[in-house]
């Protein structure tokens, strides 16, 4: 098939900018034709199994985008419900003609519900739209027009896929009844993801920290923090009960919690990220001093690494989500995830429980927002004895490579829609 796969932002930091180079990593390795359409200035550095690649030029450089971050190469990222009529008008026109330049294509699958849906409806090709949840609940939900507008563009899709139940929920709450709707999960490579022995994981972890980008002061947050190496080479210099947290630094995302949790615990963190909660992080992690580590965000290249040596990966979130790709990837990584049992994440806790062993089911997820229940898991994930800790390990991996990998959730979305 011929694939035109658009994406209206970079192609690394965030769930959904994983999710479209992973697809367009299988897809291509699959042997089909695919071009990925998105605004990432460097997408040579990354494996997207030889598929081709295309950034349209926006107009005034102007990003619309759910959560404000800085973006590089002149753009300047604007919340899509602050757009004009206009300005909406001339981005979706912008990327319209970038399309039409690479057809024909059998297939144009866009992300996003606005503007990937409203970019496809306007080409007037046949296309699928993923819809990853950020842009229904921070931008399109409770603004009637933006309602409208996504309602009006999801009904010229041949279909819509939603990682999970609560988003197809979430949909038919903001959008209206969409038809027809298909579920598929993100998914994990699990050939990247895999659990490694602690001196293993070590030494490649500092080979790939010693390769990363000069960021003199940490001045670009999308880049992992100066001297990460010599860092990671002191903390994991003694082995101590280590819970790790990856995903953008924002106070929805609930990281406060696992700060809070590591009071009266025997155990450290690593936290990993950007985003402008992070100064504020770093204030409540001050009283915890050297067991707490920032690191700025980090590459698959590094978290590969860094979640065998950690004990648990938390996904803390406060805020409804879609899906909960982190904690899949740290179970394939043999790292148990402790999610906050809410929406997406709560998809996720309910297929790890299926997989562990019965009297350690109930360590898959926390009461959301709950400290001390957060506390408590903790608590015993850390205690457990080496016997419980590889079942519990063995049975994460096992459970990611029986519902989560990559290949598997790619086929899927190119299957024939009923």
């Amino acid at each position: 098939m011929r694939i035109l796969l658009w994406h209206g932002y970079l192609l690394d930091g965030t769930g959904s900018n994983v999710y479209t180079r992973a697809l367009a990593r299988e897809w291509s390795l699959a042997g089909h034709d695919v071009t990925v359409v998105s605004q990432e200035p460097s997408p040579e550095r990354y494996d997207l199994g030889g598929a081709a690649t295309a950034r349209p030029e926006l107009p005034g450089g102007l990003l619309p985008v759910f959560v404000l971050d800085r973006y590089p190469g002149g753009l300047e990222a604007r919340l899509l419900q602050d757009f004009t009529a206009e300005e909406r008008r001339r981005y979706v026109e912008a990327n319209v003609a970038a399309l039409r330049e690479l057809l024909p294509a059998d297939l144009v699958f866009a992300n996003h519900v606005l503007m990937g849906a409203a970019v496809g409806a306007a080409l007037g090709e046949p296309f699928r739209v993923k819809a990853h949840g950020s842009e229904l609940e921070y931008s399109i939900r409770g603004r009637p027009e933006l309602e409208a507008w996504a309602r009006e563009s999801l009904a010229e899709a041949e279909a819509v896929y939603v990682g999970s139940k609560h988003i197809r929920e979430v949909l038919e709450e903001v959008a209206g009844h969409v038809d027809p709707v298909v579920e598929v999960p993100p998914g994990v490579d699990i050939a990247e993801f895999v659990p490694q022995a602690r001196a293993e994981a070590l030494a490649e972890l500092l080979e790939e920290a010693r390769r990363d980008q000069a960021n003199p002061g940490n001045a670009e947050e999308r880049l992992p923090d100066e001297g990460n190496a010599a860092r990671f080479e002191s903390f994991f210099a003694k082995e101590v009960p280590t819970v790790v947290y990856f995903g953008k630094l924002i106070e929805n995302k609930g990281v406060q919690l696992v700060l809070e949790a590591l009071d009266g615990l025997d155990a450290r963190a690593v936290i990993v990220g950007f985003g402008d909660y992070r100064e504020e992080l770093e204030r409540l992690a001050a009283e915890h001093h050297e067991r707490v580590l920032f690191t700025g965000p980090l590459e698959h290249r590094h978290l590969v690494h860094l979640l065998p040596l950690a004990d648990a990966a938390v996904a803390p979130s406060i805020f409804p989500e879609a899906f909960g790709m982190v904690a899949a990837e740290a179970a394939a990584a043999g790292c148990p995830p402790l999610v906050a049992r809410h929406t997406g994440l709560a998809e996720i806790a309910a297929g790890l429980e299926q997989g562990y062993p019965e009297h350690l089911r109930h360590l898959a997820g926390f009461r959301t927002g709950e400290v001390p229940d957060l506390r408590e898991k903790l608590t015993e994930l850390l205690e457990l004895s080496a016997s419980d800790r590889a079942a519990l390990r063995a049975a994460a991996r096992r459970t990611v490579e029986e519902r989560w990998s990559w290949a598997g959730v790619a086929a899927r979305l190119l299957a024939p829609v009923a």
